[in-house]
């Protein structure tokens, strides 16, 4: 089978037991950074020696199929340097190809830097959306398609990049959007600073170092306007909707009483 074993993402005290055993038993790990595993194994005291097996961002395409079949004879442990295989890491091509070709695939949970990020964040947990690393170009087009998001939103970003990213949040989903950035999640330094989008510009614009997860505030409910609301409403009729159901879709998106803007929508019509 396929093994996705999360690891620590910061402080080696977070691999569990299970990730222990894995890497103790394993005959081939395939790894972000055979490097780093070899580390990794090291730290935690585990003398095995498996065969490791380079998989990344520019190798995975070209991989996945042969560790797909490798492990319907013989398991495959999947790392990467920190955190959980395939989120915003290797091992999604992997995992997609082993499901296309019928190999079983586990996961060894553990550390994840964007939950972490989000359970001491203190926004709204009920309701959430990962969005990866933002791009690197057209980054303020990206946030303006997102703004109107409720959900709270959370990100990956660079140090070299969270003051400019940060500015253009203020600018995009306004100055006063909460924000949070978690900086070096369990590790010596870790730091959770709060504030808007605005404060958090101006305190990174000084210069920001370590690993960097970004929560951001859903965007808050707006009053409806009735009177867009009934417009709305007899658009959707204009355009070949009945009256009782353009107002049900109306309703339901706004909040506003379905049978206030039926009536109104037949007053508007007497006028």
């Amino acid at each position: 089978m396929i093994i996705l074993g999360a690891t620590p993402i910061g402080n080696l005290g977070d691999a569990s037991r299970r990730l222990v055993d894995a890497l103790s038993a394993a005959t081939v790990v395939a790894a972000e950074d055979t490097r780093t595993a070899i580390q990794l194994m090291r730290a935690l005291g585990v003398e095995n020696r498996p065969r490791l097996v380079a998989l990344h961002e520019h190798n995975e395409t070209e991989r996945a199929a042969e560790l797909a079949e490798q492990a319907r004879e013989e398991d495959v442990l999947v790392l990467t340097d920190a955190g959980m295989p395939t989120v915003s890491d290797p091992g999604y091509r992997l995992v997609e190809a082993a499901v296309a070709a019928g190999v079983r695939v586990t996961v060894l949970p553990g550390p994840s830097a964007v939950l972490a990020a989000l359970a001491v964040s203190g926004l709204p947990t009920d309701r959430f959306a990962f969005e990866g690393f933002l791009p690197r170009t057209g980054r303020r087009a990206h946030l303006a398609a997102l703004a109107a998001e409720r959900r709270t939103l959370v990100f990956f970003e660079s140090p070299h990049r969270i003051a400019a990213a940060l500015a253009d949040l203020a600018a995009t989903f306004g100055a006063d959007r909460r924000a949070v950035v978690c900086r070096e999640l369990t590790k010596l330094h870790e730091e959770v600073r709060r504030g808007t989008a605005a404060e958090l510009a101006a305190w990174a614009a000084d210069g920001v170092k370590g690993e960097i997860v970004l929560v951001v505030a859903g965007a808050p409910e707006r009053a409806a306007d009735p009177e867009a609301a009934l417009a709305e409403v007899l658009a959707l009729v204009a355009a070949g909707a009945r009256l009782k159901d353009a107002s049900a879709e109306v309703a339901a998106a706004t909040g506003l009483g379905r049978r206030e803007l039926y009536e109104a929508a037949l007053a508007s019509r007497g006028r």
